[in-house]
């Protein structure tokens, strides 16, 4: 018997740093809530821009949908791409900007970082984006947290620099193209190399931190724009953030996928069906796992005030109601009952077993009968709420 090797298994980039081996890329569409809808296999070598139109298709043809918003990041739905989009009827879209672009409107003048003194969100337009409406947003967290890394990169760089020029002044390390090598490998490591001018000769190393070039960087720091062509009588600016951020729902799915609960990897099988078969189960696995989420929410640490959402400021970083702090401080919902993870949970109801039983010492046909253990008022209670799913 033939077998085939699986024709998508290629070698390409790898977001987890696992080189050279070979690989297959899934894409994974949800709804806003996170709930998974579809899930497509493409080759390991197949970049993000050209993923998005055979979806496109896929939701006008398998889901017949007139009207659709698809919400990606800004290596998903690029420039190009959103150039096609505009030409399909019923086809709105949000992403965001990338840092450069975000430069080139402070330079152009037309994002006024004043305009962030009174307010952390407001809407403007750019002259390169017609036609389009930019939403300008500043997380002072987020800032903070940017500023904190960049500091922390530049001194790690900094001291294994000051490593290399220690050897080269010792004479223990020597020649331009050898120093060179060891200097690109340390500034390759942290990635701001950027932000740092080198001088190499055979017997010398100097470098300097470029400060206005990384004073300039800061002042972009926690500020981001969404992109989106739909018109502001469909969704507000607020409602456009809060959409874009709902992307969070999706990176979940994916660790969940990936990591957390069901390991996708590695993939045991060589057959392209097997391949299909394999990550198909998986979306269905953890479309089953979204479900008792959302309805084991009363008894999860999750929070259920879920309709808070669509109030809160949609720039400031999310934060838990407080019934569901309570619930993490306490380990108890509010009529005692022990507050549980999903992991827990499930293993708290797999005590629950079914006894084939028979009279003892009888072996001319002996009768048998179930009994199943009586359920706890958890186990029960866990029951009750999976009754009320509807799929």
């Amino acid at each position: 018997m033939r077998t085939r090797t699986v024709r998508w298994a290629k070698i390409g980039y790898s977001r987890d740093g696992k080189k050279n081996k070979l690989q297959v890329n899934y894409g994974l569409m949800t709804t806003r809530q996170g709930c998974p809808i579809s899930v497509s296999v493409y080759e390991g070598n197949t970049a993000d821009t050209h993923t998005l139109m055979p979806q496109v298709a896929k939701l006008e043809e398998s889901f017949g949908l007139e009207r659709i918003v698809l919400v990606g990041d800004r290596g998903l739905i690029s420039h190009k791409a959103i150039g096609e989009l505009k030409d399909i009827e019923g086809m709105a879209w949000i992403t965001a900007l990338k840092s450069g672009q975000i430069r080139g409107l402070v330079e152009a003048g037309a994002l006024q970082l004043g305009f962030f003194d009174q307010r952390n969100l407001f809407e403007f337009s750019g002259p390169k984006y017609p036609d389009e409406r930019l939403i300008a947003c500043r997380n002072p967290e987020l800032a903070k947290l940017r500023s904190h890394k960049r500091q922390a990169l530049l001194e790690a760089t900094r001291l294994e620099l000051d490593k290399i020029r220690d050897r080269v002044a010792r004479g223990a390390l020597e020649g331009a193209a050898t120093i060179g090598v060891k200097l690109g490998r340390v500034l390759d490591k942290y990635k701001v190399g950027k932000h740092f001018e080198l001088t190499i000769t055979d017997t010398a190393v100097k470098y300097q931190i470029l400060e206005p070039q990384v004073a300039a960087e800061a002042a972009l720091d926690g500020i981001y724009v969404i992109r989106t062509g739909l018109p502001k009588k469909q969704m507000s600016a607020p409602d456009a953030v809060r959409s874009y951020k709902a992307l969070a729902q999706v990176e979940r799915a994916f660790r969940s996928l990936k990591t957390v609960d069901l390991k996708i990897r590695p993939i045991h099988h060589r057959l392209e069906s097997r391949v299909r078969a394999h990550i198909f189960l998986c979306m269905l696995a953890y479309y089953v796992e979204w479900h008792l989420i959302e309805a084991w929410r009363p008894l999860l640490f999750a929070d259920e005030d879920q309709a808070a959402k669509a109030r809160r400021d949609p720039v400031a970083p999310a934060k838990r109601s407080a019934p569901a702090l309570e619930k993490v401080h306490t380990h108890s919902t509010d009529d005692g009952t022990s507050s549980h993870s999903l992991r827990t949970l499930v293993a708290e109801l797999a005590t629950l077993v079914r006894n084939t039983c028979r009279t003892p010492g009888v072996t001319d046909h002996p009768a048998t009968f179930d009994l199943l253990t009586t359920p706890t008022p958890l186990q029960r209670r866990a029951f009750e709420l999976t009754d009320q799913i509807i799929v």
